[in-house]
């Protein structure tokens, strides 16, 4: 006998496939829809190509972000498709324009009605699509083509794609900067309407070192946003860091104070970085600020004890009572005491104290090379070549002590 359901039930029922249908198209075409919106970027001057995208999935930076220095780069967002950006390369060393490189995929993509795409050039000329079936998405859906960038996003406030490009375009700063502040826009004008979870940030240049390439990722989040903002700080800040010792080693100190300044503010959570912030105050004189950051960094973390015993050098400093323990020091910890010594250019001290230690038996290959280099720093040749050579003799693998004798014997 057939089942008679009443139509009163089909109607709500076929209401609901329909609603799904367009405010969550994932969920009937089983693809991996998610809502995104990002901006992809050249600057001319610095030779960079960068791309800042955030979604309310995982892992966005996998799967959205192609950059190849001095030939491109791509965003593939909505249901991804990574072929638009492998493809595109090759096309783009034939030498098509960015247009040619993008379409030509497309008209062999039979989902690219699916697809949002962005792809700027070498020079920085621009292209993109967002593919028709996006419209009936919650939200809101659409690309804007600038000079030298694109903004992009589906299942967004109406707001946000006018919002990042004139934010974009109104800022000033270095390209991750930019890019950054475009995003931070786009998601306080309401962003993806059903909410966030990772983003990322990728700069890369063709005259840039792999230390100043950029590839930040927050892949799991309730604020990705911020978290990327934190680690673009943490990026600066160690450069500030850098600029700040670099200053004080040629005599300005205005300037190194200066950076070292912005470097703290931007450092602020790091606390793998606070050990260097204290040398940096040190170096600089500031020996208040830099027992602030010690202690500071025993707080954050149990474990940054064992930077402790480098900073030796500051036992008898107010503030520093009870936490150098010397008496209980390893000979890793002293070797790590004369280390910072050394570093900070107070041989003379680095020779007594270890010469000392190597008296009361407390004595390593490691020790014996770092008395051999002070000897070495202060022009005394003979003593250098004693301690290194029995360095040497304690631990024929001990490099450090094998090039340092090798140069005063050549």
């Amino acid at each position: 006998m057939k089942r008679y359901i009443p139509s009163l039930l089909l109607i709500p029922l076929f209401t609901a496939i329909s609603a799904y249908a367009q405010n969550l198209p994932s969920l009937l075409t089983e693809k991996n829809i998610n809502a995104t919106f990002s901006i992809l970027a050249y600057d001319e001057s610095a030779k960079e190509w960068g791309v800042a995208v955030a979604t309310n999935n995982i892992c966005v930076g996998n799967s959205t972000v192609y950059i190849t220095p001095g030939l491109g780069a791509f965003s593939v967002i909505a249901e991804t498709e990574p072929r638009y950006a492998l493809e595109g390369f090759k096309k783009l060393k034939e030498g098509k324009s960015i247009e040619q490189c993008i379409t030509e995929v497309k008209y062999s993509d039979k989902e690219a009605n699916y697809r949002q795409v962005s792809g700027i050039d070498a020079g920085g000329s621009v292209f993109a699509f967002t593919g028709k079936s996006l419209k009936y998405w919650n939200g809101h859906a659409s690309h804007f083509l600038g000079k030298n960038y694109v903004v992009m996003g589906n299942q967004l406030a109406d707001e946000v794609v006018s919002s990042m490009s004139k934010t974009f375009e109104n800022s000033e700063g270095t390209l991750a900067e930019r890019l950054l502040r475009s995003l931070v826009a786009g998601q306080s004008a309401g962003g993806q309407i059903s909410g966030k979870q990772s983003a990322a940030l990728v700069v890369k240049g063709t005259e840039n070192e792999w230390y100043n390439q950029i590839d930040l990722r927050v892949d799991n989040s309730k604020n990705p946003i911020g978290e990327l903002q934190t680690l673009m700080d943490y990026h600066y800040g160690r450069i500030r860091l850098n600029q700040a010792l670099y200053a004080q080693k040629e005599g300005n100190y205005k300037r190194a104070n200066q950076k070292l300044a912005e470097a703290e503010s931007m450092l602020e959570g790091w606390n793998g970085m606070y050990a260097r912030i204290a040398v940096a105050n040190i170096v600089l004189g500031n020996k208040n600020a830099a027992v602030k950051w010690i202690k500071k960094g025993l707080a954050e973390n149990p474990n940054w004890v064992v930077n402790v015993p480098a900073f030796y050098v500051l036992r008898d400093h107010a503030g520093m009572e009870g936490i150098v323990q010397s008496e209980s020091f390893t000979t890793k910890d002293w070797e790590n005491a004369l280390g910072m010594l050394s570093n900070l250019g107070r041989e003379r001290e680095v020779i007594a104290l270890a010469l000392e230690l190597i008296d009361k038996k407390v004595d390593s290959s490691y020790l014996n090379f770092l008395v051999g280099r002070s000897y070495f720093y202060e022009k005394e040749q003979g003593k250098a070549i004693t301690y290194l050579e029995r360095a040497i003799e304690m631990d024929d693998e001990n490099i450090e002590a094998q090039d340092l004798l090798d140069k005063l014997k050549s």
